[in-house]
């Protein structure tokens, strides 16, 4: 957590909901999500590997065996099981957001969050990775470019939204615990 001061490490406003992170794939979901689970000294999951321990493979076996509607019918599951939990910080799959169901149970149980990862970051993170199953294609730049357009809207229905692209992962973290005070002191209101 290299660049966060001391005052920002003990913020005063403790969360009593899970904050559910949303985004494209390689938008950070994961490594913010870590960095603020010991911000808020919370327990962090990753809905990912909750897919895999309840799928009984890893992410792209899941994806292939069940193909995409199945699989995004598991995920609703998975993601109501662990909104019904503890409060935690919560890192969903880049489709999970997509589901009515699964928007649904955020509203009710979760604070979401809407990490707006400039393409270019997004194409940078998963360049070469090979347990993306929507990226095992010949053009995973374009593919990256037309999720991210289909899924935007969606993800724009977020309580919040924290935007960047040449950011460190301080400042975006840092930027995101401002947006969570600033609307925890609204809901308060």
């Amino acid at each position: 957590m290299s660049g966060l001061n001391e005052n920002f490490l003990h913020f005063p406003y403790p969360l009593d909901r899970t904050l559910f992170l949303v985004g494209m794939m390689g938008s950070g979901k994961t490594s913010i999500g870590r960095r603020l689970a010991r911000v808020y000294s919370m327990p962090f999951v990753d809905g990912d590997i909750e897919m895999e321990k309840a799928g009984g493979g890893d992410i792209c076996y899941l994806f292939n065996r069940y193909g995409e509607q199945d699989f995004r019918r598991i995920e609703e599951k998975v993601m109501k099981r662990l909104l019904e939990g503890e409060p935690c910080i919560l890192a969903s799959g880049g489709g999970a957001f997509l589901s009515e169901a699964t928007r649904k149970t955020v509203k009710e149980k979760a604070v979401s969050v809407f990490l707006d990862a400039h393409v270019t970051t997004i194409i940078r993170n998963t360049a070469g990775r090979t347990h993306r199953p929507l990226l095992n294609v010949d053009n995973p730049e374009e593919v990256v470019r037309e999720l991210l357009e289909k899924r935007r809207p969606f993800y724009e229905q977020a309580d919040l939204r924290v935007s960047y692209k040449d950011e460190t992962m301080g400042q975006v973290l840092r930027l995101l615990v401002q947006e969570i005070h600033q609307f925890s002191q609204r809901r308060e209101k």
